[in-house]
């Protein structure tokens, strides 16, 4: 998705110039006719799908200064680009003390406002990493700081709220790279424990021997050859959090020393004389199944119940893929400062492959695959050709596909392009056309599982579209991959 951009002038010519201006650099455009139509829309969802504005000075009613001051009162940090006649130049200065990244003139020069866009939504990127870098070094980095404009994201964020608001205990599920750790930070730095330690142990990556040491500490002398005192992480965390990473992989007997240090809130470090009370909050996460470990008996069924009171399931990066365009320009600015580099923005081939790939690692591995870009890339915009390796798998990927369809090869093109897919030809798939509607009872009249009613409804639009799985994919609004993939899982398709 491009960078979105509000046009606000009360001239209609105008407005299509710029529209078609904005455009043809490559954005998105979104119109509005005056002031207080730019503020309705700046208004929703607090302006979070707005990226720059560019706001005429003169205009009925209320005018671009009058945008300005309700924006600052609002606490609206968008970049605005103000255009302004020969003969208004004046009000320029008032316009950049009141908040504004840059001015052009009317008629306005194409280059000329395309350079201010650029360098106006570059600078407003930098700034809000720098803010949420001095926000994570004093442990109040919270939720609003979280990318994650998808439904799915948005749900995790409001539990997130919830667990903020009280002290019960958090786990937090998820597969490895998908950004639990940092919702753990966030529901920190939202709680009344912010400014206070926020200290991290991975339990895999600690030697099964030293975890009890490591997490509850231990006296001069408590062992052989231990000649100093060590802290435990439970009282590094005092007043703060404690955040327990995979925590599956801790051995039984620390799991069971982890439950009393909970339950009682005090802990005992190995040879001394009596416990020590804590103030610590706990957050745990996972990339297993937990409930299957404790089917099978590898974790504690009572630890599991004292941690699971309100589990916050992260969904991977494919099944939000409305912040993958977010989250890559994120990673841009951070590294393009940190690298010194002067890339701004990515092209829209490179958001493209980006948005239509797979993320199997999840936000790590698109993190570092921008920051691979930006180290190769020496221009001024990342584009596709600076992501070989994700280029290569989707190219392979693309392929794999089209060896699976026997009408190419079976056909010549002229008629493979007018050709419709024998729908009986596809194994589970019947010979009649399914009905256009869909029983969500069964005979009984209990609800039917969700896998038939998903089933039905695939096997109904490859039938409707006449075989073309471009455009079942495109209709179901689901990946050409992603179709195939619930083709194979639901028996559709061998």
């Amino acid at each position: 998705m491009s960078e979105r951009i509000l046009i606000v002038d009360d001239d209609p010519v105008q407005r299509r110039l710029l529209d078609n201006m904005v455009r043809r650099f490559g954005y998105d455009a979104r119109l509005a006719d005056g002031g207080e139509a730019a503020m309705a829309a700046l208004s929703e969802q607090a302006g979070a799908q707005i990226h720059a504005v560019v706001l005429d000075l003169v205009m009925p009613n209320l005018d671009g200064l009058g945008v300005l001051a309700k924006m600052r009162r609002a606490g609206l940090n968008i970049p605005v680009v103000v255009q302004t006649a020969h003969g208004g130049i004046d009000n320029v200065g008032t316009a950049m003390r009141a908040g504004a990244a840059d001015f052009v003139l009317k008629p306005v020069i194409p280059e000329r406002l395309q350079v201010s866009l650029r360098n106006a939504i570059a600078a407003s990127a930098l700034r809000q990493e720098f803010v949420r870098v001095k926000r994570s070094r004093a442990g109040t980095l919270g939720l609003r700081d979280v990318i994650g404009k998808s439904g799915c994201m948005q749900h995790v964020l409001r539990l997130g709220q919830r667990a903020a608001d009280s002290n019960i205990p958090i786990l937090i599920e998820g597969e490895p790279g998908a950004g639990k750790e940092f919702i753990a930070r966030a529901i920190h730095g939202s709680s009344a424990r912010k400014g206070k330690p926020f200290i991290t142990m991975n339990c895999a990556a600690i030697p099964g021997g030293m975890v009890e040491s490591v997490l509850f500490g231990h006296e001069k002398g408590a062992f052989a050859a231990t000649i100093n005192r060590h802290s435990s992480k439970f009282l590094e965390a005092a007043g703060g959090t404690l955040f327990l990473d995979e925590i599956g992989e801790l051995p039984p007997p620390a799991q069971l020393k982890v439950m009393h240090a909970i339950a009682e809130n005090e802990v005992e470090p190995a040879g001394a004389r009596k416990p020590v009370k804590i103030d610590v909050r706990v957050i745990c996460a996972t990339s297993r199944d937990i409930i299957a470990e404790v089917k099978t008996g590898r974790f504690r069924e009572d630890l599991f119940y004292r941690l699971h009171g309100l589990p916050i399931s992260v969904p991977p990066l494919r099944d939000r893929r409305e912040d993958i365009a977010e989250l890559a320009r994120f990673f841009l600015t951070r590294f393009a400062a940190e690298e010194g580099k002067r890339v701004v923005r990515l092209s829209a081939g490179a958001l493209q492959l980006l948005c239509g790939y797979q993320w199997p690692g999840n936000v790590r591995e698109l993190e570092h695959a921008v920051f691979r870009a930006v180290v190769l890339c020496e221009a001024d915009a990342i584009t596709a050709a600076d992501f070989p390796q994700i280029a290569a798998q989707a190219s392979a990927t693309s392929d794999s596909i089209r060896h699976e369809e026997p009408l190419a090869t079976s056909l010549a093109p002229t008629e493979a392009a007018n050709a419709d897919l024998d729908v009986t030809a596809l194994p589970g798939l019947a010979a009649a056309s399914p009905p256009a509607t869909l029983d969500l009872l069964d005979s009984v009249g209990n609800v039917r599982p969700l896998e038939e009613l998903e089933t039905e409804a695939i096997r109904y639009a490859i039938a409707h579209y006449r075989g073309q799985m471009s455009e079942v994919a495109r209709r179901l609004r689901i990946g050409r991959s992603t179709l195939y993939r619930k083709l194979d899982v639901l028996g559709i398709q061998s």
